[in-house]
């Protein structure tokens, strides 16, 4: 059985950043039975929204401490030099999806680098151009602003904009910013075959998404944890930054070993078995 995964999403939300360890744990546990499908929220059109709403590059180091601090992702703390839509990096998302569906997962992890690891912006399109081509894209730029990318971002922001009266709504983690309820990153709706599903909306635990999983497919295969960082960087030929690496090593009941698990990767790079490049205020490790 393979279960889509809808994720709802924005390169520039700090909440989607911090969650992608426990994405990263989903993906170590189930692999390809989980088929992951990325919906842009677009979050902004203009950096005049946020202006208006009080932020400044100043507040956003500041939030990147706070983040940093409590979830463990890399974070930069140079303020940039002004605000950003997040719009274009969005559209950039969607071509890579139009064009080939299996990299737009890689496309959206460059662009929330760019956005939280550097000072780059969204909205600038050499910025952009530079963070793709960390993964083969630079080209996705110049599409943008293409008929079928921009209809298909629209649909996008229609459907992240359809959550009034669902679960993520309920709950409270649904957000009205500009006008409908939207789901709120970094939401997730599993659906099996037969149409059944569960809702896991913003930002939560990764129990809650085990949670889900468990009721609505219990018969999915889970790979355990594992405590050799060698063994799960080998599942992800990308790389995984210190964090995400620590949550696929953890188990349960036990507590989440953070610097342990550097530690373990550090050694692993001494001794030639891992590549470190820095990220931020900490680094992505891969195999060589």
């Amino acid at each position: 059985m393979r279960i889509v995964a809808t994720h709802f999403t924005d390169p520039g939300c700090p909440w989607a950043y911090s969650a992608r360890p426990w994405h990263a744990a989903l993906r170590w546990r189930f692999g390809d039975q989980l088929d992951w499908r990325l919906v842009m929220i677009g979050l902004s059109e203009s950096a005049e929204q946020y202006e208006a709403r009080g932020y400044t590059p100043e507040r956003q180091v500041a939030s990147n401490r706070r983040f940093a601090a409590r979830f463990g992702m890399p974070f930069a703390y140079e303020p940039k030099a002004g605000l950003s839509a997040t719009s274009p990096a969005c559209r950039a998302v969607v071509a890579a999806r139009l064009s080939d569906p299996a990299r737009a997962e890689a496309v959206l992890r460059a662009l929330q680098d760019l956005q939280f690891t550097t000072t780059g912006r969204l909205q600038d399109r050499e910025a952009l151009r530079g963070a793709l081509a960390a993964v083969g894209a630079a080209g996705l730029v110049d599409r943008i602003d293409d008929p079928d990318v921009l209809a298909a971002y629209e649909e996008d922001r229609a459907r992240a904009r359809s959550a009034a009266g669902g679960p993520t709504d309920v709950q409270g983690r649904a957000a009205s910013t500009d006008g409908p309820v939207r789901f709120t990153a970094p939401s997730v709706i599993f659906e099996r075959p037969d149409g059944a599903c569960m809702e896991v909306g913003g930002f939560q635990p990764l129990e809650a998404y085990d949670t889900a999983l468990a009721n609505l497919a219990p018969a999915l295969e889970r790979r355990r944890p594992a405590a050799d960082v060698e063994e799960i960087l080998a599942a992800f030929p990308e790389g995984l930054v210190t964090a995400e690496v620590a949550w696929i090593r953890k188990t349960n009941l036990g507590a989440l070993e953070l610097e342990g698990t550097r530690a373990a990767l550090q050694a692993a790079a001494d001794a030639g078995g891992v590549v470190r490049t820095a990220l931020g205020d900490d680094a992505r490790w891969a195999m060589p």
